[in-house]
């Protein structure tokens, strides 16, 4: 009887000096570019906080002729969300249905340019969407709100009287417009990571395209849809220039989304107020800038933690 030896294993290469040298170094580069933007996070917090704490106790015309800052803040910090709220109810449907056509329907020569499309929706200057906004898109919705308003201005959203379509939901629209690329972005790429043997089962099984998405796709993707939705409301809540541009706002605290009074946003009344602030006016101003970092700290930080969670269970 015969035995074969088999070879022995080949070692297993040295580390040389030179590999762990460049190892360390873009473990320091790293760790310095994150603490970088710790730093930079925390300098921008303790700013505000400094700037924005005389604004706690101003009274009078120091917040605009208010009361107190809650009574001047509060109706900004309702519009900024409303719009916010506005664009996710017209871009999450529509960015949904744009992922699954580039991932699960389209062609792919057809997906391809379809999604290069969305992403060069991401790279057009908010300042552009604020003129479309505003010389296309506000004098192209007024015959819809002035419809709304005469026949079904039973429901307290379409109120009138409607005399411009510089509206918040018009805000919202634009809002729309510049959060879809964010959302789309990210869904599409959830929904390529499903497995395809999970798809493959679900279709072998004799299920349609649509059952095969509804029963694998949606439950897999479940939370990265819901952080792409939140990541995008983070980008709708800090928009400045299109909402300053679109909206006719009076700082109104109302539902109606098409009527002459009109909610405002924070950081568009940063933008129309900051320049000729001056004084204590500046410290209020700066201690609404203040309430928006916090809401918008709290979206962003909500979307990475259920995406993170989402990770983790799959």
């Amino acid at each position: 009887m015969t035995t074969t030896t088999e070879p022995p294993a080949p070692e297993a290469e040295p580390r040389t000096s030179s590999h762990r040298l460049g190892d360390s170094v873009f473990s320091g580069l790293a760790t310095a570019a994150g603490l970088t933007i710790m730093l930079a996070l925390a300098g921008v917090a303790i700013f505000l906080l400094i700037e924005g704490a005389p604004a706690i106790t101003a009274t009078g015309e120091s917040v605009y002729g208010e009361d107190n800052i809650v009574v001047y803040v509060w109706p900004l910090l309702y519009g900024t969300i409303l719009a916010a709220i506005l664009a996710m109810i017209f871009a999450a449907p529509l960015a949904i249905g744009i992922a699954l056509a580039i991932s699960h329907y389209a062609p792919r020569r057809v997906a391809t340019y379809l999604g290069y499309a969305i992403d060069l929706l991401a790279a057009v200057p908010s300042v552009v969407y604020g003129l479309w906004g505003r010389v296309v898109l506000a004098p192209l919705v007024l015959p819809l709100y002035v419809w709304l308003g005469d026949h079904m201005s039973w429901l307290p959203f379409f109120q009138p009287p409607v005399t411009h379509g510089r509206t918040i939901l018009t805000a919202g629209l634009v809002l729309a417009v510049m959060a879809l690329p964010i959302i789309t972005a990210i869904c599409r790429e959830v929904f390529l990571q499903t497995p395809r043997m999970h798809e493959e089962a679900a279709l072998a099984l004799g299920a349609t395209r649509w059952e095969m998405i509804r029963m694998t796709v949606f439950p897999y993707a479940r939370s990265g849809v819901i952080s792409a939705m939140m990541l995008g409301l983070g980008r709708a809540l800090g928009e400045t220039m299109a909402v300053a541009m679109v909206l006719s706002a009076g700082g109104f605290v109302t539902i109606n989304l098409i009527g002459t009074d009109q909610p405002s946003t924070i950081a568009a009344n940063i933008a129309l107020n900051f320049g000729n602030a001056s004084g204590s006016k500046i410290n209020t101003l700066i201690f609404s800038g203040l309430v928006l970092f916090v809401v918008s700290f709290a979206v962003n930080f909500a979307g990475r933690w259920i995406a993170a969670r989402g990770e983790v269970k799959s």
